[in-house]
């Protein structure tokens, strides 16, 4: 009998690293490991899903033999946020000889991962940057369509969560950049743009319904431009499922942007208890779009529409899967990648979606 395919889940006590470790849990010959700097609240974890809990500090200068010393195979990181996070965590992985992947959604860190490739490339190992619904899943979704356009002139997407705040460190990557500007390709060109603005609504075609969007900075503005030469416009938005909640992020953007407050980061604490207490009004209902336009093969203007709608809270799930769905191609022996890159073309959209299958999850096209 072949050993385990031991990875561990840095921050598996978390919001995301939880449901990581839920899923890791029911793939066969997979091990995995809780762990993080609360090695109680690791062990708590561990025992209900029937994994094992490790202390591991992820700033300490000895990251690399403690990774040494549990003989594992991968690295999950969830312990955002990322913004302004350095690649410590990834150069210990490619120190110890094992993979690594993380679920960030930082532009600079996600697209920073690159300078890694040649320590990665050494050593055989990969390095996963951005394993989440941006870019991965997009992307994906994306490369669906794209045989149906001569020329893809439009990439608008976005995603709209339910009432359930996510964990401490989403928040405070949200509040980071709330009111702050940043490039975003429009028209051909570079416009800046800011945080939670230039609002706009999209009416999903399942029981979501309408949901309104603001400007979201991810890396998939900085690479889809190159990924899909000729493309004129790539807009990334997000958004609340409480139209009360959503509402004040923009006008607290307004302030930041006009400089009353430095930044929104400070309320995060505060915002998140006010939006524990609204939750008993939400639907448990989350949705993801992504709307391409373009030209046909006909020569003719063409809009095509995918959407992922989500009940019971489930959409949480959703942005771990692409790091759950890479483990498994690895513990399958699918999969052997080295060197370094953002999460693109490594997990197909099929192999995404079969990891929500258990969930409440539909997905409609038009």
């Amino acid at each position: 009998m072949n050993s385990p395919y031991r990875v561990l889940v840095l921050g598996g006590y978390g919001n995301f690293g939880l449901l990581i470790v839920k899923k890791l849990a029911q793939i066969p010959n997979v091990e995995a490991i809780v762990a993080g700097h609360n090695l109680k609240k690791a062990e708590a974890v561990a025992k209900r899903h029937g994994s094992h809990a490790a202390h591991v500090d992820s700033k300490s200068d000895k990251l690399a033999d403690r990774f040494r010393e549990l003989q594992i195979k991968v690295v999950i990181n969830t312990v955002g946020p990322f913004q302004n996070q350095n690649y410590h965590v990834a150069q210990s992985a490619i120190d110890a000889g094992i993979h690594y992947i993380d679920i960030a959604d930082a532009r600079e860190f996600v697209l920073g991962i690159s300078k890694l490739d040649a320590a990665a490339m050494e050593k055989e190992v990969m390095v996963v940057s951005g394993a989440s619904s941006v870019p991965t899943l997009a992307a994906a979704v994306i490369d669906l369509h794209l045989s149906e356009f001569e020329q893809l002139q439009v990439i608008d997407y976005g995603i709209s969560s339910s009432e359930k705040i996510p964990g401490a460190a989403t928040v405070q990557a949200v509040m980071g950049y709330v009111g702050k500007p940043f490039r975003q390709w429009r028209d051909g060109a570079w416009k800046w743009v800011h945080g939670w603005q230039s609002t706009g609504r999209h009416r999903f075609a399942s029981s979501v319904g309408t949901r309104w969007f603001g400007n979201c900075d991810v890396p998939d503005l900085e690479i889809f431009p190159q990924r899909y030469p000729g493309v004129k416009t790539v807009r990334f938005r997000a958004g609340l499922g409480l139209r009360t909640t959503h509402c004040g992020l923009w006008w607290l953007s307004w302030l930041v942007r006009f400089k009353l407050l430095r930044s929104a980061k400070a309320l995060s604490g505060l915002l998140t208890k006010v939006a524990v207490l609204l939750q008993p009004l939400g639907n448990g209902r989350s949705g993801m779009f992504v709307k391409l336009s373009g030209m046909g093969k006909n020569g003719q203007p063409l809009t095509r529409v995918w959407e992922l709608s989500a009940a019971n809270n489930d959409g949480a799930n959703i942005p771990g899967m692409a790091a759950v769905a890479l483990v498994r191609k690895l513990a399958d022996g699918k999969f052997w990648g080295k060197g370094a890159t953002p999460c693109i073309d490594i997990v197909s959209l099929d192999e995404y979606l079969y990891e929500l299958r258990d969930f409440a999850v539909t997905i409609t096209r038009y």
